[in-house]
């Protein structure tokens, strides 16, 4: 649970969020408009006091993210808000006067009316189909309760087989209170304070039509009384301090953005600590910090590239319990996932879409099935699509991949009509292939990074199988005359439809594949299938570049080679040709390991760099933007770019306001480091994730020379000399790395190995032999560019230039 705090003249106001509250799973057909369907809200909640303790301004409000406290000082009050971090709960701690006694009150009240009710179940559409096909018949239900000094707002959502429910509770701790129904959407506890009196407040929530979430929610209530206020504050801050422990950094310019970046980047490890430990991600749109109630820009579904924002910094952090969320979402969608390569693509293995429910993609009627995969395989003219088909497509969400296609729509007569976006069955993300490899290597990085050999069999290698195996039986897939697997009518990302040898694809296909085989190999399975997946990676298609004959680029360009999106017959949504260069919000090539300072292959890198030069035509300044999305500070970091690194990892951080933003404020940054660019409620840090994943790329990579080969380290690879830094970060290859530059040199330089895997490491001191102590003893003397040595598990090593006193450990503090 979550919520933002905020004030008015004599309130304080939260919002309490879940990530687990969904108000309709993937079957449903009452959400047919974008942006109307909605989940993670459960109540509101306002604490008034008397008199007017917070005025407009010049009172003191602070979030200590190492504590994970939230302070404020007001007129004659003070009130900590103390996180417990083993219950879903809130401590709220109120000093006030001593001598005099007031009263406070706490008032949940409802998102909705009492009863949200769409529609009615329909009958049949067609005879021949004999479907059963409700329409718009969700209902959502809250009921205020009362009960023993407690009180508590529920929430039940249901449409079909589906049921979510909700609960928030409020209760003074060791403080008698009177409960009162003010209306019929709040319920007020209240109660006389002399000194200091604490609120608790706490939450639940379930899917089980069974199961009570107020019941819950009132034994957590229980747990939490049953704790003193100084016990739950020495709770938190354990638990905190012990977060911190695990790894941080610490940056120094002169000019202060060596600081600005490490603030921000903090900040938003705090964020995904308080956000992502539950049993679904946090939406990207909102994470838990909503505050209009089930308004949210973008609805309920989940993008992976907003997603990745999110968990694609997470393992540098070493902090793979905030990453589980993540996981458990998309393997808990594996069987739907299967299930949807067969019937919309008439392919094996597993398809996980771009834009999915938190449950993934609903099972389909066969023969509507089957006409959908002969119209999105281009195999039967869309304008021969039948009524029936069309009709089920009325009652589904146009952001939901599979129904991409569809625009917006207009009420007309009483009836919802959609409008197409005249592309055929092409949306920008419904023929989006490479998202199930992205996140099958989000699964490999995780086992990367940790060389846990069970992980990697019962979580990553399903995965990673299943998305080789959907690619190399996708119906659209063809070994041609010139020997090579070519992939047609595919997205390259968002802008471009329809694609034959798409960028985004042939990258993943390269990547997933290399990696199946070595995890294979690793878990020595698949004996018979390794064949197969090494005769498709080495008979790939080649990446499509500027200069290939059926290459489309920007009309007005006339550079050197790179890489471009995609290959003829690309179209835009008005269905006319088009091309572009890799979309700097994917650019999948540094995302799969196959362009890399570690690159072998020369003429890879040389063309990734000028692919990155031509995305800055503009040129590079103290005031290039960097979007929110954008993955060019990743780029820039990756191919060993410092000058770059030093102007677009801040510039990302700080995210400039766009006169041309239709969103709040033009979409800068509000007060508390996050910002509102995707739109109405959609508070968000994903510029904050894109830009950690940077700042790690710069201090530490651990790249393989190419995907599923061994990583080798290589200590701040693109940090700008005139920064000072110090970190401890996690590599691949199962290693903690702590290292410091000042001044522009590497001065210490120490790895952790978990699990005694050979550690290769870029020699730090490139013009010297070194010395390796082995957990504080003097050991072995190497020398090279590469140094690759053995490792014990637990053990420390320390790498020494030799014959100086630099590289020598600092003092611990």
């Amino acid at each position: 649970m979550g919520s933002l705090v905020w004030t008015s003249s004599n309130q304080l106001h939260l919002q309490i969020n879940r990530v687990d509250v969904y108000a309709n799973n993937c079957r449903t057909n009452s959400f047919v408009e974008v942006h109307d369907d909605y989940c993670g809200g459960c109540a509101f909640l306002d604490i008034e006091f008397e008199g007017n303790p917070f005025p407009e301004s010049g009172f003191r409000q602070h979030l200590s993210v190492y504590d994970g406290t939230l302070t404020i000082d007001g007129a004659g009050v003070s009130i900590r808000i103390v996180l417990c971090m083993e219950q879903d709960a809130f401590a709220i701690v109120i000093d006030g006067n001593q001598a005099s006694e007031q009263r406070v009150s706490a008032t949940l009240r409802m998102l909705r009316y009492e009863t949200k009710f769409f529609g009615r179940q329909t009958e049949a559409l067609t005879e021949e189909h004999a479907m059963r096909v409700p329409h718009r018949s969700q209902i959502a239900t809250s009921q205020l309760i009362e009960d023993n000094n407690r009180i508590a707002l529920t929430q039940e959502f249901s449409e079909g087989d589906f049921c979510a429910k909700s609960a928030v509770a409020v209760a003074f701790q060791a403080t008698s209170a009177d409960a009162e129904i003010l209306n019929d959407t709040g319920i007020r506890l209240s109660a006389a304070q002399a000194g200091s009196v604490t609120i608790l407040v706490v939450s639940a929530a379930t899917m089980d039509p069974d199961e009570n979430p107020v019941s819950a929610a009132f034994r957590q209530l229980d747990a939490v009384s049953a704790q003193s206020v100084a016990e739950l504050e020495r709770q938190s801050q354990e638990w905190w301090h012990d977060f911190w422990a695990q790894g941080a950094i610490d940056l120094h310019s002169e000019d202060g953005t060596a600081e600005f970046i490490q603030q921000n980047y903090h900040y938003f490890l705090y964020l995904m600590a308080a956000a992502s430990r539950g049993k679904f991600p946090p939406k990207f749109n909102g994470m838990l910090w909503n505050t209009g109630g089930d308004l949210r820009m973008w609805g309920a579904q989940h993008w992976f590239t907003n997603l990745s924002c999110y968990y694609a910094a997470l393992p540098a952090t070493g902090r793979f319990e905030l990453m589980e969320p993540a996981f458990e979402m998309y393997s808990g969608m594996f069987d739907a996932c299967e299930q949807a390569a067969r019937q919309q693509w008439g392919s094996s293995g597993i398809y996980i879409p771009e834009t999915s429910y938190f449950d993934g993609l609903e099972q389909l009627p066969d023969e509507l099935a089957s006409e959908m995969k002969e119209l999105y395989l281009l195999r039967k003219p869309w304008e021969q699509r039948s009524d029936t088909f069309m009709d089920f497509a009325q009652r589904k969400h146009p952001y939901s991949s599979r129904w991409n296609w569809i625009a917006v729509g207009d009420w007309k007569d009483g009836k919802y009509v959609i409008r197409e976006r005249g592309s055929g069955p092409y949306g920008p993300t419904s023929h989006m292939f490479s998202s199930t490899a992205k996140i099958a290597w989000l699964y490999w990085q995780r086992y990367e990074y940790t060389l846990d050999s069970e992980w990697l069999r019962e979580r990553a290698y399903p995965v990673l199988r299943g998305a080789v195996e959907f690619y190399r039986n996708y119906p659209n897939l063809r070994k041609e005359e010139d020997g090579r697997y070519h992939m047609h009518s595919s997205n390259s990302g968002e802008p471009v439809f329809g694609v034959r040898d798409s960028f985004e694809d042939m990258v993943a296909m390269r990547s997933v594949t290399a990696a199946v085989l070595r995890a294979a190999e690793i878990l020595n399975t698949d004996q018979q299938m390794r064949q197969t997946w090494r005769e498709f990676l080495d008979h790939l298609a080649p990446l499509p570049t500027s200069t290939d004959t059926d290459a489309l680029h920007p009309q007005d360009y006339h550079g050197p080679r790179i890489f471009v999106n995609g290959l003829k017959p690309a179209v835009k949504a008005d269905r006319t040709p088009t091309g572009w260069m890799p979309d700097i919000n994917s650019l999948p090539i540094w995302f799969f390991d196959l362009c890399n300072i570690e690159t072998q292959d020369r003429e890879a890198f040389a063309l990734a760099q000028s692919t990155f030069d031509q995305l800055l035509r503009n040129g590079l300044d103290p005031k290039t933007p960097v979007g929110t999305l954008s993955m060019l500070a990743v780029a820039a970091a990756s191919l060993g770019r410092a000058d770059a690194v030093e102007i677009l990892l801040p510039n990302q951080m700080r995210q400039q306001p766009d006169p041309r933003s239709l969103w709040y404020k033009k979409s800068g940054l509000l007060e508390n480091r996050m910002t509102l660019g995707e739109g109405a409620q959609a508070l968000h840090a994903e510029h904050l994730g894109r830009a950690a994943e940077a700042l790690h790329r710069s201090l530490l990579q651990s790249n393989p020379p190419a995907p599923g080969e061994d990583p080798v380290l290589h200590l701040f690879p693109a940090w700008p000399r005139r920064w000072n830094a110090r970190y401890t970060l996690r590599a691949r290859g199962g290693f903690t790395v702590t290292a410091t530059m000042r001044d522009g040199e590497i001065e210490h330089a120490e790895l952790e190995s978990h699990t005694g895997a050979v550690c290769r490491l870029r020699n730090p001191f490139p013009d010297d032999d070194v010395r390796l102590y082995r957990n504080s003893s003097p050991a072995e003397q190497l020398r090279g560019a590469l140094l690759k040595f053995e490792t014990s598990q637990g053990e420390r090593i320390l790498v020494r230039r030799l014959g100086t006193s630099r590289g020598v450990a600092p003092a611990t503090n």
